[in-house]
């Protein structure tokens, strides 16, 4: 929603036409763009000879140079207008943007310095140069979205107590841990152990590691350290701590709940592992697990060092990276080896996963069939946890824009066609929780080691961890030697030590080579006019079919991802499912089209009496889809409710789903010919399904009586097509 007086602030810096600083859109919205501006104008009117949009070090002390304190009686109007703008972009009042400190300004600044905490340290209504830093962000000084007043209170304490330190600058007031606020907690830790403003850097280094493993704290200390300690409870979310300079028994037993939530030693004190469980992801590095996980194949030699050295459970890959030279997948024999010398094993799987753009519903839906396959081919049962990667810096914008889509193409995936397994996610903190939150997972495995990350700076532990990645080492030496990731196990995951024989992947169908792609179009095309379907139109029909050949091949040729793994996952082959969606695309008519919005007018509240259509690429009726994905329920193919076709509720709500959900449609398609057979008395569709039963499945796809039986001899021939492309690749 437009602001009218940030709007006033966009207006007052693009009435600057000087080089460097930039228009901005006056669009009312409070923006690090406008920030950005109104600082490289600030450095403007201080004759800076660069601007840039850091108000970094040279900007302070020149600021402090000139104006050591801001009030209206020392400035220049521009510099009055900048504040005047800044406030306005806060959210407070800024008097007009006049140039003009008045009491409007006064009141504004002295509240904006109130809310920060720091009007003890900056007393009066001016604008100090810490201050017009701090008023040049995005940081919020009233509580936001879910922060809460504890948590600001102890900013306000940090900023009050700590903001005359060269290096602390005032931190956002919104009730929310942060980034920020993690590392000011840390520079406040610097400064109670002494060191000097050269020295302190906010990091959790030798110095203050040191530092901390001689302030222990337990019942009866009290003062500043116990302030520290139970702001970094606090910030950690843990339920029933209270900013308290009193280290007393209730404190002890919240400290007690959180070593054992950690799986630390239970001591009830603020020893040195319970400050760095709560300052930084790693927690205390040293710390050896009894997990850890790997790319290197655990030989016996490996399995007896790691269980020399305390390691019960190891995390493996499933597969490969395509293209790539690492060789991290689980071996022939590995599991074997695992097991019978009696370690643990829980699967990961991970391909790229390395950037935000390779995350979104569908590539979640293409390795979840993947892993699904991967984990069946080495004999995991029923319950693995199948771990799936986020493996970089995911911002919380890129958790919400790409991860969850794309965990919820892997739930949706593992629930209809791998339910026999659970999921897990590999990532930071907060991408771990945010999608466990969502109910996407049922597991994390923390990357905790990755301290710059932004997702595990100021972020607690998911609730739900089971491995918590801390250190890289090596262990054993010779055959025996491995370089390992270090685990800390909370006992969710047991991991898995027996396997099922496991199933072949050899004569499944594989993902096609589209190198290939046009001399499989120009075939089809050959094909279909042989039996009278031109590339456009038809003959009998003219301007009634929108689709040409062209563009059904298109369609169905960039979800060759799922075709290949709806076949493998159901053990039948990509040809078959193919066919029909490809034909009914082609074959679309104006009539589809009008059948279904009288469906859609009938659900929301019309006069249509029609409440079934074929919809969608496979053009399939609800009722249709509702009694073959029952059937494969009950047959124990896929997961899923068993629904009533006659229920309008039942047929709306499959309707839709077919009708705006590409994958929905595909998969239900696949569902509909393995139903198909058994309606006909003919075997599943298999790996070696013969031409004439083939034939008959598809023909039953379009009905029963003559029609149906020519469209069956159809499209085997285009069965036939497909086959000529994809039997050689299985092949290799």
């Amino acid at each position: 929603m437009a602001d009218e007086l940030v709007r006033r602030a966009q207006r007052f810096v693009n009435s600057y036409n000087v080089p460097g600083i930039p228009k901005v859109d006056e669009d009312g919205q409070t923006s690090w763009t406008i920030m950005y501006a109104l600082t490289r104008a600030l450095q403007y009117e201080l004759r800076m000879d660069t601007l840039s949009d850091t108000f970094g070090p040279l900007t302070l002390s020149t600021l402090q140079s000139q104006y050591p304190v801001i009030n209206g009686g020392n400035t220049q109007a521009n510099v009055n207008r900048i504040v005047q703008s800044g406030l306005y972009c806060k959210g407070y009042d800024g008097g007009e943007i006049d140039g003009t400190f008045n009491d409007r300004v006064s009141a504004a600044v002295t509240k904006l310095k109130q809310n920060m905490g720091v009007d003890a340290a900056y007393p009066g209504d001016g604008v100090t140069p810490k201050v017009f830093k701090a008023l040049l962000t995005m940081d919020p000084y009233v509580v936001v979205e879910d922060g809460t007043e504890q948590i600001r209170s102890i900013q306000q304490w940090m900023n009050a107590r700590y903001i005359n330190r060269a290096n602390f600058f005032i931190i956002p007031c919104d009730g929310n841990f942060s980034r920020d606020v993690q590392k000011a907690l840390l520079f406040a830790i610097q400064f109670e152990l002494g060191m000097s403003d050269d020295v302190a850097t906010g990091a959790f280094g030798p110095m203050t590691q040191a530092g901390l493993r001689n302030n222990t704290l337990s019942q009866g200390s009290s003062g500043t350290w116990v302030q520290l300690f139970s702001a970094a409870m606090v910030f950690n979310r843990r339920d029933g701590v209270s900013f308290t300079s009193s280290f007393d028994s209730a404190l002890s037993s919240r400290v007690s709940e959180f070593q054992t939530f950690v799986n630390l030693p239970v001591t009830g004190r603020g020893d040195y592992q319970t400050w760095a469980e709560l300052l930084v992801s790693t927690g205390d590095a040293t710390r050896r697990g009894i997990a850890c996980d790997c790319i290197t194949e655990i030989t016996a030699a490996r399995a007896q060092t790691l269980l020399a050295n305390g390691y019960q459970i190891v995390g493996r890959y499933l597969s490969d990276v395509p293209n790539s030279t690492l060789n991290k997948q689980i071996k022939p024999g590995e599991l074997a080896t695992i097991a019978s010398n009696g370690l643990h094993v829980f699967p990961i799987y991970q391909t790229y996963g390395g950037e935000a753009s390779y995350f979104s519903r569908y590539q979640g839906q293409a390795d979840a069939f993947a892993a699904i396959d991967w984990a069946r081919y080495f004999g995991f049962r029923t319950g693995t946890r199948i771990y799936f990667a986020v493996d970089f810096d995911a911002l919380d914008y890129q958790v919400t824009d790409n991860i969850i889509p794309h965990f919820v193409g892997i739930k949706d995936t593992i629930d209809q066609f791998g339910h026999e397994y659970q999921i897990g996610i590999y990532g930071p903190r907060n991408v771990c929780s945010r999608v466990g939150s969502a109910g996407l997972t049922s597991a994390s495995f923390v990357s905790g080691m990755s301290t710059g990350f932004s997702g595990n700076l100021g972020y607690p532990m998911p609730v739900d961890w089971a491995f918590d990645q801390i250190s890289t080492i090596s262990v054993g030496s010779g055959a025996g030697g491995i370089e390992i990731d270090n685990d800390i196990a909370s006992g969710r995951d047991g991991g898995q030590n027996a396997f099922n024989p496991g199933s072949t992947v050899s004569q499944l169908d594989v993902g096609f080579d589209m190198t290939k792609k046009d001399a499989l179009l120009t075939d089809i095309q050959t094909y279909l006019v042989s039996i009278g379907v031109p590339e456009q139109g038809m003959p009998e029909l003219p301007g009634i079919y929108p689709n040409t050949t062209t563009d059904a091949f298109n369609t169905v040729i960039q979800y060759d991802y799922l075709f290949t793994s709806l076949a493998r996952n159901l053990r039948m082959r990509k040809a078959l499912i193919l066919c029909p969606v490809l034909w009914e695309i082609r074959h679309l008519t104006a009539a589809d089209t009008a059948a279904d919005a009288l469906v859609i007018d009938h659900y929301t509240g019309g006069v249509s009496p029609k409440n079934d259509s074929s919809t969608g690429l496979g053009q399939i009726f609800a009722a249709t889809a509702i009694v073959a994905r029952n059937y494969c329920v009950l047959q124990g193919i896929v997961s899923g409710s068993i629904m009533d076709p006659s229920k309008e509720s039942d047929l709306w709500t499959v309707w839709q789903k077919l009708h705006a959900d590409d994958t929905y449609n595909i998969s239900t398609a696949a569902l509909v010919l393995l139903q198909a057979a058994s309606d006909i008395n003919v075997a599943r569709p298999g790996l070696d399904t013969s031409e004439a039963d083939s034939t008959k499945i598809l023909a039953r796809y379009n009905g029963t009586g003559s029609d149906a039986a020519e469209y069956g001899n159809q499209l085997i021939g285009l069965y036939r097509v497909f086959e000529k492309y994809f039997a050689p690749l299985r092949n290799q």
